[in-house]
């Protein structure tokens, strides 16, 4: 039965996830899901109400969106081989189609520790049809892309992945003439959390930020720093990078700084713009 359906899930993938598949999931997800699985909440605060509050702080009965994206496409027990698109997505479908008709926390592919808070799941209200388990498929294997895409459209540091590749990056500081500074950073930095809420999101830094420079962040525990720079990284976070219009290293800065700081490292860099 289950293989019956994964074959065909594969064979109906190419007519479900089209372009609109990932916000018709979303909406979905909203609709019918929204009302137990709370929306995205940051992983430090998960962290806490789970491991220091014992969900008293924020007293979630099910698994967040992030929860349930991390499991099913990070996790430990995560679902499908990255590498294969495709049968992934397939694979995703069948998934979730045992777990909203059948639940069963034995099988549960989230963190099981925290199984104790959540209220027991029962079947799901009605019958997905394919189309829509291959929108909610969609959905999750995309929702980190998309949620980052849409912080850095609210900021003015963005992403490694807003750019398909190392000439994109040079052509965007080139276009807007402004120094590029690559940060290395990482999901679970205490430090590069702290800088950026007291540092980097300060309005006299970010002001300075957006006029002069064209800040990159790279998740190093997900990607690998461009123009070489993994060579003279030293496996700190955050790092910053100072590059010139060719992509040449000019200037390293490792470790978390303090706004002074931080300014006037900003201040000696904007200075030698004019050079390049």
């Amino acid at each position: 039965m289950f293989l019956r359906f994964l074959i065909a899930a594969f064979v109906l993938v190419g007519a479900f996830a089209d372009a609109g598949s990932f916000e018709r999931g979303e909406a979905l997800f909203k609709k019918e899901c929204g009302s137990c699985h709370a929306g995205y909440i940051p992983a430090e605060r998960l962290k806490k109400n789970f491991f220091e509050s014992n969900n008293t702080l924020l007293r979630l009965k099910a698994p967040t969106v992030n929860m349930l994206a991390y499991a099913i496409t990070r996790g430990p027990r995560k679902i499908g081989d990255p590498s294969d698109s495709e049968m992934r997505q397939a694979e995703v479908e069948a998934y979730l189609e045992e777990a909203l008709t059948h639940p069963d926390r034995d099988e549960s592919i989230c963190d099981r520790t925290l199984m104790r808070y959540y209220a027991l799941k029962k079947p799901f209200g009605r019958k997905l049809t394919e189309g829509e388990y291959a929108d909610l498929a969609r959905y999750f294997l995309d929702y980190r892309r998309h949620r980052l895409a849409r912080e850095s459209k609210r900021r003015s540091v963005k992403k490694l992945s807003d750019f398909p590749d190392e000439k994109a990056i040079l052509a965007e500081a080139k276009r807007q003439h402004k120094r590029l500074i690559i940060e290395a950073e990482s999901e679970y930095c205490h430090y590069c959390k702290t800088m950026k809420k007291k540092v980097i999101d300060a309005p006299d830094v970010s002001r300075i930020l957006s006029r002069d420079f064209l800040l990159v962040s790279v998740d190093v525990g997900h990607s690998k720093l461009p123009f070489g720079l993994q060579k003279v990284y030293r496996r700190i976070t955050p790092s910053f990078f100072f590059l010139d219009s060719d992509g040449k290293l000019i200037n390293h800065y490792p470790g978390s700084w303090n706004r002074h700081d931080f300014l006037q490292i900003l201040e000696e860099n904007r200075e030698k713009r004019g050079g390049n």
